[in-house]
């Protein structure tokens, strides 16, 4: 049996994101992951999974020292984003218009999870573990977790960061709220025959959501998100039809493409546990929210997760523990509010723009038009998208 102070269930980005935020606490932190990151050098082509991450959480990366200098030449800004409805509703967006540098960074995530994975070995209060789970257990004082090889943990607090098909969720008996889009998400890598700028590009379209994210050496990552049934057709392409495909639902905007990775997919549901804390038990990321990728809010609301979680943990009141009911709460309650609030924008978005009503038609894309004449609104609706 291992006593520690927090166990941690779940290695991805956000449960190593919270264990490093922990390092310094003096907490001995153990994270029970059973699967091991994809390795990563730096002559890897790019990761057709790719994260928009705010400045923020950018900040927050910087402070847990994860980037590598020479990483830094595969980190691409967004200075600009350009919103299409149609011919008639559009929407740009400037960094400049804010007087920021960039509105967001794409990072791939075999980078970032390969350098988290880094700084999580060298922490000196953070064990690793590869054990998988079987069992969890709690009491009013504590959680204990067993796993197939009969390993033991007990901790006074288990935070669930294992994702939206959450073990710690289902197994502690969680109640999930689900809302299936029947809609795939398509991501994959091109390699432009014009300039990006930069510049992140989204259609929203009667079938569908199309965003074209920068990356480096005039190169672009792709989000389609489709129903089914059009995704289906567009997994059947050649990878010539698929390229066309791309570049005429983009207007052409960015010329030929050459398709540099696998096109991958995955279903796109919206999720919420209702609560997120259920004695000593706390959900964080995927495994508490999800939200339609159409935003790309999904990681930004995640690392959030992470650093409200260890603020409240690190500024805990004495003699409160790490598990006690009324310092969760205080976690539960200062990020209810921000996660309702983007789950509604999206899945708002989502229903408006997916509308065939030719009233809703006009109402956005006319929306859309005054928005992006009106600059302090513009202006406003980046320092809330950036914060």
């Amino acid at each position: 049996m291992s006593d520690v102070d927090i166990i941690v269930v779940g290695g991805g980005i956000v449960g190593a994101s919270f264990a490093l935020l922990m390092r310094d606490s003096g907490a001995e932190v153990t994270i029970i992951e059973p699967n091991t990151p994809a390795a990563f050098s730096a002559g890897d082509e790019f990761d057709h999974r790719v994260y928009a991450l705010t400045p923020g959480n950018i900040n927050l990366l910087d402070g847990l020292n994860v980037f590598h200098s020479e990483d830094l030449a595969r980190l691409s800004p967004i200075r600009n984003m350009q919103i299409s409805a149609n011919r008639n509703g559009k929407l740009n967006f400037s960094a400049r218009d804010a007087n920021l540098s960039e509105l967001a960074k794409i990072v791939e995530h075999r980078l970032l999870a390969a350098r988290l994975q880094e700084q999580l070995k060298r922490a000196q209060h953070v064990r690793i573990s590869t054990a998988k789970l079987t069992k969890v257990q709690q009491d009013d004082k504590q959680v204990m977790v067993s796993s197939d090889d009969g390993q033991e943990w007990r901790a006074p607090l288990l935070v669930g960061a294992d994702g939206s098909e959450s073990w710690v969720r289902n197994e502690c008996g969680f109640a999930l709220k689900v809302k299936d889009y029947d809609q795939l998400g398509l991501v994959a890598n091109f390699h432009c025959q014009l300039a990006h700028g930069d510049t992140a590009r989204q259609w929203f379209q009667r079938d569908g959501v199309l965003a074209w994210l920068p990356l480096p050496k005039q190169c672009i990552s792709i989000v389609w998100s489709v129903n089914v049934e059009r995704g289906a057709a567009l997994l059947s392409m050649s990878a010539t039809e698929f390229c066309d495909a791309v570049r005429d639902a983009g207007g052409n905007e960015l010329g030929t493409l050459q398709l540099l990775s696998p096109v991958a997919k995955f279903p796109l549901r919206w999720q919420r546990s209702e609560p997120v804390v259920q004695g000593r038990v706390v959900l964080i990321g995927d495994a508490a929210h999800s939200v339609h990728p159409l935003a790309g809010q999904g990681l930004n609301l995640g690392l959030q997760d992470a650093k409200v979680l260890a603020h409240t943990l690190c500024n805990k009141r004495v003699p409160e523990g790490f598990g006690d009911h009324s310092v969760l709460r205080r976690y539960e309650r200062a990020r209810k509010q921000p996660v309702a609030a983007m789950q509604s924008v999206t899945d708002g978005l989502q229903r408006l723009f997916a509308s065939e009503s030719t009233i809703l038609s006009t109402l956005r894309n006319n929306g859309l038009a005054l928005t992006d004449r009106a600059g302090w609104l513009k202006r406003l609706l980046i320092r809330e998208a950036v914060g």
